[in-house]
């Protein structure tokens, strides 16, 4: 495969307007952290939401030039909404957007944040995949808990122009990377045994084909890897960031890697371990990785770890 292009960018910063843990008091502001302030008006009188969901907002510098992009939306309709009014992000400067898979704790927020945005056809990169209804957690023959439907109106309503993508698309005239359906290549990561879909009435399996991270490219340090659940398997996905881009250093992996819970704890050590080969400067677990599986990277990576939580902001340059 010839590889794609990724343009070097001079900075990329990853403000988090939603993830699953705040710590309000945390106090490691550095280079690269920034933590949202509980500071209004001169008075500790601001926290911050956290939810089960997903959402950034992401922007590329080079020379003078800044592009900005929003990856997911969170879970509910206004709490990455509520986190961007909370912390002052214009979010008129937003540009494109892309989705990372179809499931909701990614997909709450388009109106509100669309509505925040302003503006009409931003493209949006979205595996089609994710358009599959209905989809749902079996835990039983009788127990079946649904997705809440995506759909291209949806998005259209909240002004966004729909790119449906299986393969590498570039964003932002090439700054990032949306990377499409990735390989499973990898004989642990096998997927989530209890998500099933309907397809032509019949029920299936589903092996979220449509789960998709972006890439960015930061210039004279690699690869900034940023993934939504990581249903594709974090290392299936890093392996095929670097096999599509022809860009070996990996910077950055940041990302929810899917690995909470009874059923993907067992791999815990075994993805770590093929983490490590690739040797991310920094390695950045959010949203769906887990207690048990961000506290073991970073018993095992403290010198790569960093710490995210709603209302950070990440600056990689």
């Amino acid at each position: 495969m010839a590889p794609y292009k990724v343009n070097e960018v001079d900075k990329i910063e990853i403000l988090t307007l939603q993830d699953n843990y705040i710590e309000i008091t945390a106090g490691d502001n550095s280079e690269i952290i920034a933590r949202a302030s509980a500071l209004k008006e001169g008075s500790v009188r601001q926290s911050i939401l956290a939810e089960h969901g997903y959402c950034a907002v992401v922007k590329t510098t080079t020379g003078d030039r800044v592009r900005t992009l929003l990856f997911d939306f969170g879970f509910s309709e206004d709490g990455a909404a509520y986190n961007a009014k909370a912390i002052g992000v214009d979010m008129t400067q937003v540009e494109a957007a892309a989705l990372s898979h179809g499931h909701s704790d990614h997909t709450g927020g388009i109106a509100a944040l669309g509505a925040m945005i302003g503006k009409k056809d931003i493209p949006i990169a979205i595996h089609p995949g994710a358009f599959k209804s209905p989809r749902y957690i079996k835990l039983g023959e009788e127990l079946k808990i649904y997705f809440p439907k995506l759909t291209r109106e949806n998005l259209s309503d909240a002004g966004f122009k729909v790119v449906e993508a299986k393969t590498p698309y570039s964003l932002l005239d090439g700054d990032i990377l949306f990377l499409g359906e990735i390989p499973r290549l990898t004989d642990f990561e096998k997927g989530w045994a209890l998500v099933h879909c309907e397809e032509n009435g019949v029920e299936k399996w589903d092996p979220i084909e449509d789960d998709t991270s972006i890439v960015m490219n930061l210039k004279g340090k690699g690869l900034v890897i940023l993934s939504g659940c990581a249903h594709s398997g974090i290392i299936n996905t890093v392996g095929y960031a670097v096999e599509t881009t022809g860009i070996k250093n990996v910077h950055a992996v940041m990302g929810g890697f899917h690995l909470s819970g009874p059923a993907f704890e067992p791999i815990i050590g075994r993805t770590t371990e093929e983490l490590k080969k690739f040797h991310p400067t920094y390695v950045v677990p959010v949203h769906c990785t887990g207690r048990k599986a961000i506290m073991y990277m970073e018993k095992e990576m403290p010198q790569q770890f960093l710490l995210n939580m709603s209302g950070t902001k990440l600056t990689f340059s």
